[in-house]
Parts: C-alpha cells; structure tokens; sequence
C-alpha cells in the first residue's frame, strides 16, 4: 500500500509559532490502493458479492431492455414509414352542426384529384352488406369485415401490396370479384385467390389477398369490389366514405389546407381531414409513455438492489470489526477505513450495472432479432443506467463506510 504525505511548510509554521509542534503529515491512498483494498470483501466472500450485484442487475437490465425493444420498435416503424412515405392524407365526412353524419359528394376523387400538388387521389364507400365464408355461416359470425367499394387506383395511393393475386381491374370490377385484406382473409379462412365467398347474398370469387397495410389499417379488415358492381348488385351511390391523398412533401401541408374547401365549398368544416403518419405518432407517444411507466418500475428494481448494496455493506462492517480495529492500531486513518469500505461498495455496484447493462444489451438483441426488428439502444440510456448504479452504491455504502471509519481501534479489537 502506498501513502502519499503532504510536505509541511516548516518555515511558515515556526514563524508563526516557534514553540509548536510540526504538523502532523496529512496522509492520503492513492486509486489503485483504494482499489485493491475495495476488492478485499468482495474477493473473500464471493456469492454474497454476487447476490448483492445480481439485485442491482436485475434492476439495469429491466431498464435497458425496456428501452430498447422500445426504441427498435420505434426504428422499425420509422423505416416503414419512411418507405411508405409520410404525405397521405385522407378526408373523411365528419358531423353537421346538428351532429347527424355527412355524406361526401360523388365527385369528390375527381375534384381532390385536380388539386394543384396532388399526386394521385383514391378512395372507397361503406356498403351495408356483410361477407362470409359461405352461404351455411351464422349470419351473425360477420367477423369484423367491412364491405367497401374500391376505386382502382387505391393501392397507388395507399402503398398497398399484394400478397397473392391481383387487384381489380376495368374488367374485374363489374363482376363478382373481390380482394379482401390481411386480417380478413385471416378471418373468413382464405389462404390464396380463387376461394369464394358469400358476400351480399351471392358469391364472390377472392382475386386478390392484400398484405397489412400500416398507413390505412382501415383496409386489412375490408371485402372490397369495383365500383360499377356495388352499383349495380348493391345500389352504390358512388359517394366516398374515405378518400385517400398523396402529394409531394413540400405540397402536403398546402394541400391540407385547401382539401376541406375543395371537397365541400359550402360546409368546409364538415369534412374531416387527417394524416395517417398523425396517428402514428400519437401512437408512437402512447409507446413512450408505457415505457417511461416501465421505467419507472426498473427503477424500483433499481432501488432494491440498492438496498441489497448497503445491507452488505453494513454486514462487512460488522463481521470485519478487528480487521478495522487492527488496521487503525497500525496507522490507518479514518478516511482511509471510509475511502475502502466505500470503494468496496463503488465496486460491487459497477459489477452490478456491468452485468446488467449486457444481460439487457443480449435481452434486446434477441428480441428485436426474434421480431425482425433493427437492434436500437440509445447509447445514452447505457451511460445513464452504469451512472446511476455508481450512484445508487456510493448512496448505499456512504452510511456504513462512515460507520467502519468511527469504530474505535480499542473496543474492536478488544471484541
């Protein structure tokens, strides 16, 4: 061990004062002692050190990975966006001032599609009939699925995707032909086109299964058909429930504006205009607040590994009592006995965050790996999680390390 003195200023003092003693030298450990006499407890009693760690672990993994999977979550959405593209909007009819529902006018694609900044505009109409799996299915088993008339232009401007078959088409689209989405094929049992299925009391023939659609979720639970045979089979007036719209990013907020007073001149208020992307990350935000709620229990978890540092310590001081007392009966001060049974708990705190920052690194990993997701853990959120367990132990051990410095060298090693 090496011990470092401050040289006296013996000239200073005895000017001031010939007749008094020179002072006493200070003494003080360097790190790399503070250090090796930090390991001391740790090293002869190992599985209570590990315990101890394993509290503090638990409580950083907890953290990080919730962290994580939240924000590879987040990246994967982000990249879906950014491969969709974030400027669709959609207009829908809203409420009059009486509250009753709106009905858009018939030419509303046409009149969004003229619009200066418009890329492509589409849309679809509710129809009041239901779909089933065949003629024998309850009629009250609908599964969820909407019947909609579908402009033909609705997967150029949703981004939508086929994952089997083909979309309408000018032939397809006068007869009984359907493309149904994700979640109702799922649900009405078709695994591939040419299926049929019961829809407004006559059979239908799948041409189509769509894949998810993230920017209109509307469509994965949807039956939909042409236009011309939901106006001839179904009485379609040819008024659009939604209409969807895309722009360049530079003409989307522009377009925004104006879309309300191009479709409804009259009653501009009526029509309800939205960003998909909006809800997204309204979304994304709800995300966030669940996770700072699960942060908030990691953090617990963090304090009673916390816990867990300074009982062990307080333990080590009392079981260590004529170690203490024999090395103040040889010359070690106070703050040498504090500044080793603080380093003991410095040391016992980083070996926890240590092993919980890479059990909640390979906890993310694995599943955002699982997931398919893109592995996403903020460097920032590792520093934080390593501070705050130096933090949590130099809290723990201050108590017992001040403890152990005030034992008396007598009665310790008289006990």
């Amino acid at each position: 061990m090496s011990i470092t003195t401050a040289p006296a200023d013996f000239a200073t003092t005895s000017a001031a004062n010939p007749s008094a003693p020179p002072p006493r030298p200070r003494s003080r450990l360097l790190a790399r002692d503070a250090v090796r006499l930090g390991t001391v407890g740790l090293r002869t009693r190992p599985a209570r050190a590990i315990l101890s760690a394993l509290g503090i672990a638990i409580g950083i993994a907890a953290m990080i990975a919730v962290v994580g999977i939240s924000a590879s979550s987040q990246a994967k959405l982000n990249a879906q966006l950014a491969s969709l593209g974030t400027n669709l909007l959609t207009a829908q009819a809203g409420k009059s001032v009486f509250g009753q529902d709106t009905k858009l006018p018939p030419d509303t694609i046409a009149k969004v599609g003229m619009l200066d900044g418009v890329e492509s505009a589409s849309g679809y109409g509710d129809l009041s009939v239901s779909v089933y799996r065949s003629h024998l299915t309850d009629p009250s088993e609908t599964g969820g699925i909407t019947v909609r008339a579908a402009d033909l232009r609705l997967p150029g401007t949703t981004g939508a995707r086929l994952a089997a078959g083909s979309w309408l088409n000018a032939a397809t689209a006068n007869f009984p032909a359907v493309v149904l989405g994700a979640k109702a094929a799922e649900r009405l049992g078709v695994a591939s086109p040419g299926a049929q299925v019961w829809l407004g009391g006559r059979y239908f023939t799948v041409v189509g299964i769509l894949e998810a659609v993230p920017l209109a979720p509307e469509l994965d639970t949807s039956a939909l058909i042409g236009i011309p045979i939901a106006h001839a089979q179904f009485g379609y007036d040819g008024s659009p429930t939604m209409v969807y719209e895309r722009s360049s990013d530079a003409a989307v907020e522009s377009v925004r504006t104006r879309l309300g007073r191009t479709v409804s001149p009259q009653t501009p208020d009526q029509v309800t205009v939205s960003r998909p992307s909006d809800a997204l990350a309204a979304k994304k935000a709800a995300d966030q607040a669940f996770t700072g709620l699960l942060v908030g229990l990691g953090s617990v978890a963090l304090l009673v590994g916390g816990i867990g540092v300074a009982n062990t310590m307080i333990i080590s001081v009392l079981e260590r009592r004529r170690e203490i007392g024999l090395r103040r009966a040889l010359g070690a001060t106070r703050g040498h006995i504090r500044t080793q049974f603080l380093s003991e708990a410095l040391l016992l705190s980083a070996l926890g965050g240590v092993l919980g920052a890479a059990l909640g690194v390979a906890v993310t990993a694995g599943f955002a790996l699982l997931r398919g997701w893109p592995v996403a853990i903020p460097p920032v959120t590792l520093a934080i999680a390593i501070g705050a367990t130096l933090l949590i132990g130099a809290v723990a051990g201050l108590y017992p390390a001040v403890r152990a410095a005030r034992t008396d060298p007598t009665t310790a090693l008289g006990g």
